[in-house]
């Protein structure tokens, strides 16, 4: 038995027993870790509200390797998220990139990465339809580290890059053709906004993000349908979003 301190996020939980409940981090060091918290709901639980969900904590657990769940010692809240947790609006987006989180990391496999965009993600002031924005900004880069984005900065065919002062061609293969390159069946036109959106998604944090979509929601909610059947295609399933969820 190993025991083991992280940063990490709770990502959500659920009940084991009449007092016990198992709890999902996403850890800095060692990316799912699923675990027990022993007597959690009991009215003077040594836990208190540090397994909120989307809070960011101090972990402390025991593991054995021949255990997928580990044994939960302490927990130590460093930030809350309390107060926007208790919107609608807010619950339901982010409980959908919960799920994705869930479904696309792998359970003790560390990602840098993933963890510090979830972070960015999890701090950005946010509010109405600006969490279309950071739902898209998650969804696009959970793609892109899974290695499965396509590249729309340059044709499927001719591999020259595209113009983002004209309209790009989707194919069904989720790629780019240009102008001189379509088919005459293609998916959808994608717009100069959508092209500068998905260029602006891989340069800027959140809330810089937040910033540059103000005018280009249309674009958002364009792209978002194209990643969500990436996603649906990546885990043969289709996810909830939030409206969907509402």
């Amino acid at each position: 038995m190993s025991i083991k301190e992280t940063e990490a996020l709770v990502i959500k939980s659920h009940n084991l027993s009449e007092a016990d409940r198992i709890v999902v981090f996403f850890t800095r060091e060692h990316g799912v870790v699923r675990g027990v918290a022993k007597g959690a709901k009991r009215l003077h639980s040594r836990f208190g509200s540090t397994l909120e969900p989307f809070s960011t904590v101090n972990l402390t657990y025991f593991q054995k390797e021949d255990r997928e769940l580990v044994s939960i010692q302490n927990v130590e809240l460093t930030r809350s998220r309390f107060d926007v947790a208790s919107d609608p609006a807010f619950l339901e987006t982010y409980s959908y990139i919960a799920d994705l989180l869930t479904a696309f990391a792998l359970p003790h496999d560390a990602d840098e990465k993933l963890y510090r965009m979830i972070s960015a993600c999890l701090s950005a002031e946010v509010h109405g339809e600006e969490l279309d924005v950071v739902r898209l900004y998650f969804e696009l880069w959970l793609l892109r580290l899974s290695g499965l984005l396509p590249n729309w900065t340059c044709c499927e065919n001719c591999e020259r890059e595209l113009d983002i002062r004209r309209n790009a061609y989707l194919m069904t293969s989720f790629h780019l053709r240009c102008e001189q390159c379509r088919q005459r069946h293609t998916f959808a036109e994608v717009s100069p906004n959508e092209l500068r959106l998905y260029q602006d998604i891989q340069r800027l944090a959140p809330a810089a993000l937040i910033e540059s979509a103000k005018d280009k929601l249309h674009a958002v909610k364009s792209i978002s349908g194209v990643t969500r059947r990436l996603i649906a295609q990546a885990l043969g399933r289709e996810v909830a979003t939030g409206s969907a969820l509402r």
